[in-house]
């Protein structure tokens, strides 16, 4: 073959050929042929050369125009390489415009390595072999395009661009290097989070890159996915030609004294100066003097972050030397001490002053056992530790407790006489019952202890008294109370195992007082809560309030048992009937009832009124308040049981009366029934009674809850006219009534169909009638039996037609036989009877030792009635009638 043919045939071949494959067969035909070709084949090296050139043309050629090249039919087989390259100049991106297509590639990444000396290598060879170095073209328009998303590559470096994985990117550059144009166009990402390697706008890169020759690739061998892939065509970035004026000398002269500033504050320039090199890519793209501006800010700003990092630096230094020569002088004085015995160590010293405190103490012997042994096992623990803090607050404890220490109990019945008089107006069965106390511990030469419970309405001075006690008795004070509490571990303490874990309320007073024989007031017990997971709190007052078991009053804290028996427990109650039975029955019920008018006049005069002058800084004489006035405020404005509102009236009084004072609008006031509206405003209660006269089935009744006595009403009509009743009668009940009281309602309908058809027996309403009965105050909660005779009374007053006495009260519990039975709270009921300036009040008979208790002054005024049966009750509700007993 001579030179021309197979030249001709070589280029037909390559022309023809529409694969890759296609074409690196044809390629692979020749060089074959002319390897193999004998030496008679003329000019065969020079043939060789040519066709190397040619096939290097094509390629170029086909990579810039053909689309189908890098569809190739190499298998499925996928790469991961890395491609290391040095930069050569500045170039500028003009188009893309090339994007392939592949179904099939290999992943590349990048890693620096040594250049090789081959333009091209057969298929056979390795493509991570060292490339040859190439001469750098003047003219290279197109070139594949590499993408950077941190840091721009600068000319004349070395970078290594890590994990190039898009298959087609990867045939490409490969294919470029086997070609013998191992060279890449490298440009910076503008958003540095955009994680793709190909891009489809030039809007997503900067304007200029660089031109890099390839190094070196390795194949890494992962298995990734095909995206599209950009190919780019650059030019030389020309250097801009500028004129060196007075404006650049000075900004060249400022950027390098800012360099040097720098460098003096910060050493580790070169690192920072690496840190910040996205920013310089946007440097690049400005013109001279624009490049030199933004220089120059980029390094000012680098300047103050500077000064400041060196301040904040300076800062903690210092800091640190101080904390560490306060540390350094404390150990060399903590030394100094130990050397002359002055001081010990910590754990010497904690150790030291619990001994000292139990040499003022007469422990019990089972206390000081467990003392000594806690001593013992916090010598040996780590002051460090969190078991030594646990055991030293237990010591703590322990021997903060009053281990034999006791109040001197007074024993003068005198002096508590005129201490709790001064104190507290009435409130004689409190009084009488601490006096017992008093005598009993004086006879037996020894103080003892007492649960008392003092129930009543509020506002009458449970509470208060229980201090005056203390200070009668000369025992120290504590109060808590128990409303509400839900957990066992307030009354018994925590465990010691529990983080935070710390005694009861009662250790916690004995602490606090440092007496084995204090006052404890257990405010509320009758709202104290209900069982639950963190126990039953009223099964833990047992032991605590039983005599017999508080001897030996065992907190879970402690762990130790503590006498409680010298201590005297007061409790408060509004009612008894929500504390349970066995807590009851460990305490002595004491009543406190309240007051009427003439107890509530006399406490405003003694106590509530010079109290209230002195807390408002008002002199006496000053503001005077009249009698009449204060019972007109007792009797419209505070008509409770206790006399807490009245306090509060008595306050608004003297404020208003300071206000005047101080304003000048007088220099003395007298407060009278005229102008008392001024002070406390209008009237609340302005009627009595809500019947001056009570008509046919409307009867008045007495009634007692934990707020006090009060005196009710209960009405009873008709719904139909008698004729179109029906042939059975029914009833209608209403006033919010509890399920006792609808219950005596009942009782009482059926006993005065009884009464009224045997003794009245030609009147048959009840047995037709269609009944209303109602209690008014609808909004108010009414139980209770105590109503029964109250409401058989107006069930026959309405069927009779004829109305009852006039000012008469009524409370009992009616049976169906007609028997009135006795109830509670007949103080509160009679105090409630007078103060609606009733002038009768029938009782039960059983309840009339109960009446002739009551001081004179409560009962002075009133016609009293007892009576076993409604027979009796009857005679005196309707006089003028006379009984038919069908047996006569």
């Amino acid at each position: 073959l001579n030179n021309t043919k197979l030249l001709f045939i070589f280029i037909i071949q390559l022309l023809i050929s529409s694969t890759s494959l296609q074409f690196i067969m044809a390629w692979r035909l020749l060089r074959g042929v002319l390897i193999a070709a004998p030496e008679f084949v003329v000019g065969k090296a020079e043939l060789l050369g040519q066709a190397r050139k040619f096939a290097t043309v094509c390629a170029v050629l086909r990579c810039s125009s053909n689309r189908k090249l890098w569809n190739t039919d190499f298998g499925s087989f996928r790469n991961n390489w890395c491609i290391s390259f040095d930069s050569h100049f500045w170039g500028k991106a003009c188009c893309a415009s090339f994007s392939g297509s592949g179904e099939n590639g290999s992943n590349y990444s990048t890693l620096g390595g040594e250049a090789s000396s081959q333009a091209a290598k057969n298929e056979h060879d390795d493509p991570a072999a060292a490339l040859a170095p190439v001469v750098v073209p003047n003219v290279f328009p197109v070139v594949p395009l590499l993408l950077v998303g941190r840091r721009p590559v600068f000319p004349k470096t070395t970078l290594t661009i890590m994990h190039i994985i898009n298959p087609s990117l990867i045939h490409l550059i490969r294919r470029k290097v086997k070609l013998g144009q191992p060279y890449a166009g490298v440009f910076l990402k503008k958003d540095e989070n955009n994680e793709k390697e190909v891009i489809e706008s030039l809007n997503e890169i900067y304007n200029v890159g660089t031109f890099v020759q390839i190094r070196e690739m390795q194949d890494f061998g992962d298995r990734l996915g095909m995206k599209p892939i950009l190919l780019v065509e650059t030019e030389n970035l020309p250097e801009l030609k500028y004129e060196y004026t007075e404006e650049l000398k000075a900004m060249t002269q400022e950027i390098l004294k800012t360099v040097r500033d720098i460098a003096a504050i910060n050493p580790l320039i070169r690192e920072t100066i690496m840190q910040n090199l996205p920013t310089t890519q946007r440097v690049v793209d400005n013109p001279i003097k624009s490049r030199l501006m933004m220089v120059l800010g980029l390094l000012k700003k680098e300047l103050e972050i500077s000064k400041l990092q060196a301040k904040i630096g300076k800062m903690v230094e210092d800091k640190v030397k101080q904390q560490h020569k306060k540390h350094l002088l404390y150990e060399q004085l903590k030394a100094i001490k130990k050397e002359l015995g002055v001081e010990k160590e910590d754990k010497d010293a904690v150790v030291e002053k619990f001994q000292e405190r139990l040499k003022e103490l007469n422990v019990p012997a089972h206390v000081k056992e467990v003392i000594d042994e806690e001593l013992q096992k916090l010598s040996f623990l780590d002051p460090h530790s969190s078991e030594f803090n646990v055991s030293r607050n237990y010591l703590d404890w322990l021997t903060k407790m009053p281990w034999g220490r006791q109040t001197e109990e007074n024993f003068d019945l005198s002096r508590a006489k005129t201490v709790l008089d001064n104190d507290h107006y009435g409130m004689d069965d409190v009084k009488e019952r601490i006096f017992e106390f008093i005598a009993v511990s004086k006879m037996k030469g020894s103080v003892q202890g007492k649960i008392i419970c003092l129930h009543g309405p509020p506002g009458v001075g449970k509470t208060s008294i229980a201090r005056s006690i203390a200070t009668a008795l000369n025992r120290e004070y504590f109060r808590f109370s128990v409303g509400g509490m839900a957990d066992v571990a307030e009354i018994k303490g925590h465990r010691r195992t529990y983080v935070g874990s710390m005694p009861g309320k009662i250790i916690q007073c004995l602490k606090k007082v440092m007496s084995e024989n204090p006052l404890i007031l257990i405010d509320e017990i009758d709202k104290i809560g209900h069982a639950s997971y963190h126990g039953d709190p009223t099964s833990a007052l047992l032991e605590l309030l039983d005599p017999q078991q508080n001897c030996n009053f065992l907190d879970h804290y402690l762990d130790v048992a503590v006498d409680l028996s010298k201590v005297l427990f007061i409790c408060t109650a509004n009612v008894i009937n929500t504390i349970p039975e066995p807590l009851r029955d460990r305490m002595e019920m004491i009543e406190v009832s309240g007051y009427v008018a003439e107890e509530k006049l006399n406490i405003a005069k003694k106590y509530l009124i010079p109290q209230t002058m002195a807390e408002c800084g008002i002199k006496d004489g000053i503001i005077s308040i009249e009698n009449n006035s204060l019972e007109l405020l007792i009797k419209q404005y505070c008509r409770e049981s206790g006399v807490r509102n009245l306090r509060k009236q008595i306050e608004k009084i003297l404020r208003k009366g300071a206000y005047k004072l101080t304003s000048g609008q007088a220099e003395r006031l007298v407060i009278t029934t005229e102008n008392l509206h001024e002070y406390v405003g209008k009237p609340i209660f302005i009627h009595d009674r809500l019947y001056d006269f009570t008509p046919p089935g409307v009867v008045m009744g007495m009634a007692w809850t934990g707020m006090g006595g009060s005196t009710f009403f209960i009405e009873t009509s008709t719904r139909k006219s008698q004729e179109s009743a029906d042939k059975e009668g029914s009833m209608v009940i209403t006033g919010h009534l509890g399920d006792v009281m609808k219950e005596s309602v009942l009782i009482a309908h059926t006993f005065a169909k009884q009464f009224v058809s045997k003794h009245f027996p030609d009147n048959r309403f009840l047995e037709s009638a269609q009944l209303h009965i109602h209690v008014p105050q609808g909004g108010v909660p009414k139980d209770g039996p105590s109503a029964g005779c109250t409401l058989v009374s107006s069930i026959i007053s309405l069927a009779l037609g004829k109305s009852v006495r006039q000012n008469i009260a009524m409370t009992g519990e009616i049976s169906l036989t007609g028997k009135i039975l006795p109830v509670g709270g007949i103080k509160e009921k009679v105090i409630a009877a007078r103060r609606a300036e009733v002038t009768g009040i029938v009782l039960p008979e059983g309840n009339r030792n109960d009446f002739f208790d009551l001081p004179k002054f409560i009962a002075n005024g009133l016609e009293v009635h007892f009576v076993d049966h409604y027979s009796d009750l009857f005679k005196i509700l309707f006089p003028s009638m006379e009984i038919f007993n069908q047996s006569d």
